[in-house]
Order: structure tokens, then C-alpha cells, then sequence
């Protein structure tokens, strides 16, 4: 099972999308290894990327860090 990152996050939306790395590469503007790096955590995508990617798949930052919107934690 893969865990709730960033990284797996951005894999899990650009394969639902049906999207190449490259694919996701050419709309940040930036190299397909970067993407690759992000994807298996090797690089952290600085906030302005990550607000990017959020735009580019329509949802929040929350979502893309893999938050639970709307749900309370148990006391």
C-alpha cells in the first residue's frame, strides 16, 4: 500500500489523469526527472510547484498533501 505523500499523491493524480511524466513535465515547465524525483521523494517541489500542480488537477494543497477535508479526528 502506498503511503499519503506528496510524491505518491502527484503519481496517483498524473496516472488518473492519464498523463505522462513527461506530460506533467512540459505544463510545470520543468525536466521529466524532476517530476520522477518528486514522485519517489528524492526532491521536494517547492510551493510554487506545488500550487501549480494543485491548479493543474483542480484541487487544493490540502488534497495534494494528502489531507482528510471535512473529517474530525476522534477524540
Amino acid at each position: 500500500m502506498m503511503s499519503n505523500t506528496v510524491g505518491n499523491n502527484i503519481r496517483k493524480l498524473r496516472k488518473k489523469h492519464g498523463m505522462s511524466q513527461k506530460d506533467l513535465a512540459d505544463k510545470l515547465n520543468i525536466r521529466r526527472q524532476t517530476v520522477s524525483a518528486y514522485e519517489r521523494e528524492v526532491s521536494i517541489p517547492d510551493i510554487y510547484t506545488l500550487i501549480r500542480v494543485a491548479d493543474i488537477f483542480s484541487i487544493s494543497l490540502d488534497e495534494l498533501a494528502g489531507r482528510n477535508i471535512g473529517k474530525k479526528k476522534k477524540p
